[in-house]
């Protein structure tokens, strides 16, 4: 949707640290709606992409991309030399937490901080798609792209929810912060 122009200067941005986080709007509407999937041991469908077939203005606007945002990144920014491993923490977590007002509790391994860590494999190649993915819904932007780089365990809070491909968190786990005044960086 872009031209080569403007995906080029948003590289530059990044590695130039003009831009100080990537994020995604993560809106996981199924293509077809009308179809279930097996999600987490049981059938599920929920509308999406067809409520628009007559009419345009009823399809729903986005794309699922939040479990995909940090390996795409990873691959296409670190490992293709447009931007550092720094950089990839920064504008993943250290960044938004200090906009957001929850830094230094999120987004810093320090005394005090929740220990919310990512222990990621740089080297861990996958064939990506609706079959790796979580995100329940029946596609996948980057259906068979050759990522290199992928979380393997996932601490919330100092707490073991991810390990591998399980998942071990459950409802309730999260929990609502109140922020403060963010900063401008």
């Amino acid at each position: 949707m872009r031209s080569a122009e403007d995906n080029a200067r948003l590289w530059e941005g990044l590695s130039e640290g003009i831009l100080q986080t990537v994020g995604t709007d993560h809106c996981p509407f199924f293509f077809d709606g009308t179809k279930p999937i097996l999600y987490e041991g049981r059938e599920i469908a929920i509308p999406g992409k067809e409520l628009g077939k007559d009419d345009f203005t009823k399809i729903p606007n986005g794309l699922p991309g939040i479990e995909d945002r940090m390996p795409v990144l990873w691959t296409t920014g670190v490992r293709a030399g447009k931007m550092t491993a720094n950089q990839f923490v920064a504008y993943n977590s250290t960044n938004p937490a200090k906009i957001f007002g929850l830094y230094p509790r999120k987004g810093a391994l320090l005394a005090g901080s929740d220990a919310d860590i990512v222990i990621w494999d740089p080297e861990k190649k996958v064939k990506y798609g609706i079959a790796h993915a979580h995100q329940r819904t029946d596609y996948n932007l980057y259906e068979g792209w050759e990522l290199t780089g992928m979380p393997e365990k996932v601490f919330l809070r100092g707490k073991l929810i991810v390990d591998g491909d399980a998942w071990l968190g459950k409802a309730g786990d999260g929990q609502f912060l109140k922020r403060e005044e963010g900063e401008i960086l």
